[in-house]
């Protein structure tokens, strides 16, 4: 059953159990805002909105806010509580978790960036890279509800998902590099758009990231520079077959 090696309550201390319950909660929050953020990126980068491409850049510090306030929470527990086994692992996972995602929110900004620049021009995208978006957007949902659910078993499933994330990434190069041979005066609007595409390839990489976090929290078990079948063997431990 997911998530039966990891529950928060159940101490001695009440008030243990709710700063606990508030990281976790803050957690959540934080993936939602960058979620919202990608999302937006996207969305302004496919349709050409420079307004909604600076409503993400200039709303990047609230993601950035969020990672300070749950890492001095993190601190001011392992100070305070000295947590042992998984309460241990939980303000570890949480701690690299907010690290991911901020810098998930560093790559949305970066592509609001991509899509003022091409605004301005105003000839649209070369190729389509909406494929690509949706992919990384549903593997960061996964991410996050994996985390919230302390689900093994399901991030292994959406990690997973990054090596399609990673093909549909080089046929846009390959379509981009050849757009750029047959018309040399489209090279900087297509730079644009390789490094939108680039952005979002990491967020798939961040994405999987916070699967290992998981994997980490659940099995207590480090699968960070694992292949993806040892990473599975450790989710499914003690599982049965």
């Amino acid at each position: 059953m997911p998530g039966d090696e990891v529950r928060i309550g159940g101490h001695i201390s009440r008030q243990y159990d709710a700063e606990l319950e508030d990281i976790r909660s803050k957690v959540l929050a934080m993936g939602g805002l960058v979620e919202q953020q990608l999302a937006d990126a996207v969305t302004a980068l496919v349709d050409g909105d420079a307004e909604l491409a600076g409503v993400v850049v200039t709303g990047d510090y609230k993601v950035n806010a969020y990672e300070v306030a749950i890492d001095e929470e993190c601190t001011e527990v392992i100070a305070k509580r000295q947590p042992a086994a998984s309460d241990l692992r939980l303000v570890l996972a949480v701690i690299k978790t907010i690290a991911d995602l901020e810098r998930i929110g560093d790559e949305a900004e970066r592509i609001a960036r991509m899509a003022q620049e091409l605004a301005r021009g105003k000839e649209g995208l070369p190729v389509d890279i909406e494929p690509l978006a949706a992919r990384v957007r549903a593997m960061l949902h996964d991410a996050l509800d994996a985390f919230a659910r302390t689900d093994a078993e399901a991030a292994v499933e959406t990690a997973r998902k990054d090596l399609k994330v990673d093909r549909l990434y080089e046929g846009l190069l390959r379509q981009l590099i050849t757009y750029m041979m047959e018309d040399p005066r489209s090279i900087p609007r297509a730079l644009d758009v390789m490094w939108s595409a680039r952005a979002l390839e990491r967020i798939g990489d961040r994405a999987r990231n916070i699967c290992e976090y998981v994997i980490y929290l659940v099995r207590g078990k480090d699968v960070r520079h694992t292949s993806l079948e040892q990473m599975e063997a450790e989710a499914r431990r003690n599982h049965g077959p």
